[in-house]
């Protein structure tokens, strides 16, 4: 994948004076690093357009058993929520949006949560009160979530710890700390941060046992997330849950929800059946660089 013509001319220059395999690794880190950049400057553009809540659409509802339509060979797909990360906001999901709506064909929903926010249970439960709208405004039972950095984070407490596995089919987290980050220590001032970290309280709650946990979990983590520290805290490690790791290779965090390699992976994700997750846990990473 080509970043930007800029930093072509330099890499003759960083293979003479690196190793080879240390060469490697830096120069796909300055390539994930200028692609982050660029990643930012347009969502830092795209922002404002972002920061007032979705307008609520009408929806049509499912068909009913007594519907013709109910007798099509095909289910239809249930909703997909978007979930945005810390200090951001839905706009972040325009690229992955425009992709589901174009080759999934689900209903799309996004989540604004201020970034005043400062517990993560008080999102978890804006979540579940936003869910059950969407539920009875479609007349679907279940959704799928993509939750993005603190987003998913906030899908996972909805669904380990309110119940929201009664509702949430699949929850597909890209870049989540699950285990915690130690990345920017100055940022212990804010409390969700706090709640980020490695040994919190609420992340203790979520190693609690959940047995008969209904929904799949699949989380997307690349190993060139500067905001994940260790890298594997994106990772789900839970013996109660049904999960499957994906590792990106090539990126960082912010093209997580960006990418294109990506977003066809989290698609392959919404379409695979529950009864598929155990074959699809054999996998391989998804390299996009």
């Amino acid at each position: 994948m080509k970043v930007t013509r800029a930093v072509l001319p330099f890499l003759p220059f960083c293979q003479r004076l690196l190793p080879d395999r240390l060469a490697g690794l830096s120069l796909a880190l300055l390539k994930a690093t200028a692609l982050e950049i660029a990643i930012l400057a347009g969502h830092l553009l795209l922002y404002p357009s972002g920061m007032t809540q979705e307008r609520r659409a009408s929806v049509p509802p499912l068909p009913s058993p007594d519907d013709g339509a109910a007798q099509l060979p095909t289910q239809a797909k249930p909703p997909v929520v978007l979930l945005h990360g810390f200090i951001d906001n839905r706009s972040v999901f325009v690229l992955l949006r425009r992709s589901l709506a174009q080759h999934g064909g689900q209903q799309i929903a996004s989540l604004n949560y201020s970034p005043l926010t400062c517990d993560i249970r008080t999102a978890a439960e804006l979540l579940g009160r936003h869910i059950e709208d969407i539920c009875e405004r479609t007349g679907s039972e279940r959704v799928d979530i993509v939750g993005h950095s603190l987003g998913g984070l906030i899908a996972r407490y909805y669904v380990q710890c309110l119940g929201g596995d009664i509702r949430v089919r699949t929850l597909v987290t890209l870049g989540t700390p699950h285990s915690g980050t130690r990345v920017v220590p100055l940022a212990n001032a804010h409390p969700i941060v706090r709640q980020m970290r490695p040994g919190s309280t609420l992340l203790e709650e979520l190693t609690r046992p959940a047995p008969g946990c209904r929904t799949h979990f699949v989380s997307f983590w690349s190993d060139l997330d500067h905001l994940m520290d260790p890298l594997e805290t994106a990772c789900i490690d839970h013996p109660d849950l049904m999960a499957q790791n994906v590792r990106v290779t090539g990126i960082g965090h912010l093209a997580l929800p960006v990418h294109p390699a990506v977003a066809t992976g989290i698609r392959q994700v919404l379409d695979t059946a529950h009864t598929e997750a155990e074959a699809a846990a054999h996998a391989g990473g998804l390299t996009v660089a």
